[in-house]
């Protein structure tokens, strides 16, 4: 069986890049078919394959320039060669489900999300202030042809797997298919638990308008609490000008840093609406809770504390309202996205921080293990490709 992994493209590793990883571990022998590609941006694992990349990775300077070039992505995608392939997984946040399908293969596809940039997020990414006057007027122009396409090309994926219940409901929204979920993959052996207080809050995370960073550092100034915040992007110097003095900014740091800082963090500040987000597992991992917005993917990941209204007392919210529920809390959800709701969330963890017990937070973050991922991954396609051969016959 040949094997096709189409990924939108390799600039760094990140969430998505993980997913990658185990893909390239099931099927060693695939190619990998990626319109950007950074040499020595990704793990040595996907660097070893074969890697096939579009005319965009010829450009000077593309790995800042890439998502410029996004209203030609769906015609660059279209462009890759997939004849004699008999699977193709792509792993899609962007143009990669849109690949064209060879008569008689079987396409699935583990979506991260539809096309954030002309949906659900359009204004965040080309909104006034987020992008130039050009290049607000030339999306203005392009995203109704790039949703129309978006949508189009959907019925070329036979199998949608989504990361999330949040990611499904949108393909469902958006497409009008149904969606397999398959969490994605930490790595738990990366991380561990140390002892004692922590010392600071922490954020992990990309510097992009959606994550809302902001709501953290504004937060962190109003109660003069110390927080450290790992990563680097378009936000930077936005970010740095309403940072106060108790602000740390770290920038990019390799796993082992990012280890070791979660395992001496009082917890972890995830103020976005996310569709998964790997981070509060990592934390979790690391025996450390997580203070997030209580929308999108951290509620399929974050068991909320509440009080029990007859003892008083702190428990775990029961999400399946079937009655008290026996599962440790691992974190606090905040109603709003303002820094109002946050500083409330960041005192209540405060005055509940004996609470959550660093083996519970890791065990919880277990059930979401790379192996546990790799394992179902390797099931559903198993199945998918037998029922597939069997109606060829």
């Amino acid at each position: 069986m040949q094997v096709a992994l189409v990924h939108d493209w390799l600039t760094g590793m990140r969430g998505g890049e993980r997913c990658l990883e185990v893909f390239c571990e099931l099927f060693p022998d695939a190619t990998i078919f990626t319109l950007v590609r950074v040499p020595g941006a990704v793990s040595p694992r996907i660097e070893g394959m074969r890697i096939e990349a579009s005319v965009l990775s010829r450009l000077p300077g593309i790995s800042r320039k890439y998502r410029m070039f996004l209203p030609l992505f769906p015609f660059l995608v279209e462009r890759f060669d997939l004849a004699g392939y008999d699977l193709i997984l792509s792993s899609s946040h962007c143009v990669a489900k849109g690949v064209r399908v060879p008569r008689g293969a079987l396409h699935a596809c583990y979506i991260f999300t539809p096309m954030r940039y002309v949906w659900d997020l359009y204004h965040d990414y080309f909104g006034p202030g987020r992008a130039s006057l050009l290049r607000r007027t030339l999306m203005a122009m392009f995203r109704r042809r790039l949703q129309r396409w978006d949508v189009a090309v959907a019925a070329r994926v036979h199998h949608f797997i989504a990361i999330s219940r949040h990611v499904a409901e949108r393909v469902q929204r958006h497409y009008g298919r149904e969606a397999t979920i398959i969490y994605p993959p930490v790595d738990t052996s990366r991380f561990r638990i140390s002892q004692g207080a922590g010392e600071f809050y922490m954020v992990v995370s990309a510097f992009a308008p959606y994550k809302r960073l902001d709501l953290a550092i504004k937060a962190c100034n109003v109660l003069r609490r110390p927080l450290k915040i790992v990563g680097s992007g378009q936000d930077e110097r936005k970010l740095r000008a309403v940072a106060g003095p108790t602000v740390e900014f770290l920038g990019p740091r390799s796993d082992e840093e990012v280890g070791a800082l979660y395992s001496r963090c009082r917890a972890l500040l995830f103020p976005g609406l996310e569709d998964f987000g790997i981070t509060p597992l990592e934390a979790m991992a690391s025996g450390r809770p997580v203070i997030a917005y209580g929308q999108g993917g951290a509620r399929e990941t974050v068991i909320p504390l509440q009080t029990s209204t007859d003892t008083g007392t702190p428990v775990a919210e029961d999400k399946n309202g079937s009655g008290m529920t026996s599962r440790a809390p691992t974190g606090i959800l905040f109603a709003d996205q303002t820094v109002e709701s946050l500083v409330t969330a960041m005192e209540r963890f405060e005055a509940n921080s004996t609470c959550f017990e660093p083996e519970a937070l890791r065990d919880h973050a277990l059930t979401f293990d790379r192996a546990v991922f790799k394992e179902r991954v390797a099931s559903f396609v198993a199945d998918r490709w037998g029922e597939h051969v069997g109606r060829r016959g």
